[in-house]
């Protein structure tokens, strides 16, 4: 017996050896963790600069303390290298460090898109990325190329190499060694940091406020691991307990102010009522000129007859556009992962249509583009519109960028206005101003400067004053066809734009000027009326304002929205705040007592949309 116990004792000794020695051999996979943590550094050294052109110099100091977690997940994935012999080896350790690379290049991308980055929930949204091309490559930077030139000098070597791995054998030994080794620290860092010291110190698996935050303490491999369970726990449908239930009552009931009503309310009773959200449109340009030009002559001349709300914030998330779609008609956040459009269509909302629909309005929405992309269609047809139309209903005789023109999307848009039965509510969006403004020549109206006109920016106020145009030729179709005189029509941007996604390459443009360099999430609210006389109304808010300030105008009651609407009416509050997607409160002076709750509501919208809180109200 002692023999045996010997002779295995000694095989397996020898399975160590042996092992160790391939492994202090194989130069590939050292080079391959070294690479990958370098980029995972420098990802984060990006992210830090907010995915600038090139990553902040602290990097070291914020992800040195974390480099052993980096390092370890790191490991984790390598250890699976020692499972393939020979030229699998290689070829294993080329695939890893090519995937890992091109999904940190991707990651970058979206987050100086969208502020966060990639996730599983996105899968869902593969529809939106025809005809997305250019504002996808408009996020690059010469300076990714850090993350594959690498992998482009390995694939070659693989490629062409005589296999120098061709005498190495797997190694189970070193798979288990390394695994078990790294992933158990790793389950030991959980249960010390986030277990039993409750996060005081340190977090590693949990969603922070941010993205950003959540990266860092996980490292950029370790985020996307926890992505993938988070995604399989939120596809279980989220039941509320009857304490979340309670907290989400609680929440409305606390956000009543109860004040008197006052002159707007019902103002425009009665009235037809047109939503038009602009792509893109930021609230810097409103009343500016470059080179003596209005930027925006047809939204200015409209200043005179609105309600003009000059401190409005976008609060967009993964769906952007689509969120802006759910938050002025529903003013419900949205979701905290993915795109709601995609991943909870069919919810139930107390919705604007469904509002107007009880005062006898006939309801109407309108895409220029596919009704697939951020599968709007499916989403709007649950907030209860009547009708529903997308390019298939349009002549495509003029594109530009991404679909449609706003030219000719807007003039064709009139006819089905004017036809309407009256009185109506008619929601649509444009899209030529899309990122990344790089609208054609024949289109540029705007007489720049050379250099001016070659950059974001240049473009950004070409696109913005093409679509202005438009929006004064509807305007003046309707006034033609009688509608002006009964109907209002609120316009706001759907998020910012070039301050949103090229806010990096502002900073290069000289001579600069204050209007424009300053970097803010402002988007402009008008509520225009040829009626009314014009007034600035500068209570701060959000796109979750949006409907319960029109319905109040609109003559909706109140107490038919009061426990459903997460934002304000700005014309009948006293608070004065917005919060943004990433948390960030915005208050004027005195509005600090809100802060807490106002972001609490954030995730009481996650729990209302995850569970379908308003079907069973």
């Amino acid at each position: 017996m002692v023999g045996v116990i010997k002779g295995a004792a000694g095989k397996y000794a020898g399975y160590a050896r042996d092992g160790i020695w391939v492994f202090v051999k194989d130069i590939l996979w050292h080079y391959t963790f070294l690479a990958l943590l370098f980029k995972s550094v420098a990802f984060i050294g990006f992210l830090i600069n907010e995915g600038l052109a090139r990553p902040h110099m602290t990097l070291a100091y914020h992800a040195i303390p974390s480099v052993t977690i980096y390092g370890s997940f790191i490991v984790t994935i390598l250890a699976f290298a020692f499972f393939f012999k020979g030229k699998g080896h290689l070829w294993f350790l080329a695939t890893v460090n090519g995937i890992v690379s091109v999904l940190l290049m991707f990651d970058l991308w979206y987050y100086r898109g969208f502020g966060t980055l990639l996730n599983l929930h996105l899968l869902k949204q593969v529809a939106n990325l025809q005809n997305m091309s250019d504002s996808i490559l408009s996020m690059a930077r010469p300076v990714d190329l850090i993350f594959i030139f690498d992998v482009l000098i390995i694939l070659v070597i693989v490629f062409f190499s005589k296999n120098p791995y061709k005498g190495m054998s797997r190694s189970i030994f070193m798979f288990s060694l390394l695994f078990v080794a790294c992933s158990g620290y790793i389950a030991y860092t959980h249960y010390k940091v986030d277990i039993v010291e409750k996060g005081q110190n340190q977090i590693l698996f949990r969603i922070c406020w941010t993205p950003k935050q959540t990266i860092m303490n996980l490292s950029p491999i370790g985020y996307h691991i926890y992505d993938t369970y988070n995604y399989w726990e939120d596809n279980i449908p989220l039941k509320l307990s009857q304490e979340e239930t309670a907290e989400i009552k609680k929440w409305f009931e606390d956000k009543k102010e109860n004040l008197p009503d006052n002159k707007y309310k019902e103002m425009f009773k009665g009235k037809n009522l047109i939503f038009l959200q602009v792509e893109s449109l930021e609230n810097f340009v409103i009343n500016q000129k470059i080179n003596g030009q209005e930027i925006t002559p047809n939204l200015n001349k409209l200043y005179k007859n609105s309600l003009y709300f000059s401190n409005i914030h976008e609060q967009v998330y993964n769906g952007t556009s689509s969120d802006s779609d759910l938050m002025s008609n529903t003013s419900v956040y949205p979701v905290r992962k993915g795109s709601t459009f995609f991943r909870y269509p069919y919810n139930t909302y107390n919705s604007m249509p469904k509002l107007m629909e009880t005062l006898g309005y006939s309801t109407l929405a309108i895409h220029p583009d596919k009704g697939a992309f951020w599968n709007w269609m499916e989403a709007l047809k649950s907030f209860g519109f009547d009708r529903l139309l997308d390019s298939e209903n349009f002549v495509q005789d003029e594109k530009i960028g991404l679909g449609l023109s706003d030219g000719s999307f807007l003039r064709q848009v009139g006819d089905e206005i004017v036809k309407q039965k009256q009185p109506f509510y008619t929601f649509m969006v444009t899209l030529t101003s899309h990122g990344p403004f790089d609208i054609e020549k024949q289109y540029r109206e705007l007489k720049l400067d050379e250099a001016m006109d070659k950059t974001k920016l240049g473009g950004y106020f070409q696109s913005i004053h093409y679509t202005d145009k438009h929006i004064g030729n509807l305007i003046s179709r309707l006034e033609k066809d009688g509608l002006m005189d009964n109907t209002v029509i609120v316009i706001y941007g759907d998020h910012c734009g070039v301050h949103k996604y090229y806010h990096d390459e502002l900073k290069d443009i000289t001579p600069a000027e204050d209007w424009w360099a300053q970097k803010n999430t402002e988007i402009p609210l008008f509520i225009y009326s040829k009626q009314i006389q014009g007034e600035v109304i500068e209570t701060r808010g959000g796109h979750v304002d949006i409907m319960p300030t029109v319905a109040y105008l609109m003559g909706v009651d109140e107490n038919v929205y009061m426990d459903t609407a997460m934002g304000r009416n700005l014309l009948k509050t006293k608070k004065s705040y917005a919060v943004l997607a990433d948390r960030s409160f915005i208050g004027d002076p005195g509005n600090e007592q809100y802060k807490d709750e106002a972001i609490k509501g954030i995730d009481i919208a996650d729990k209302i949309i995850r569970s379908n809180y308003f079907k069973g109200q």
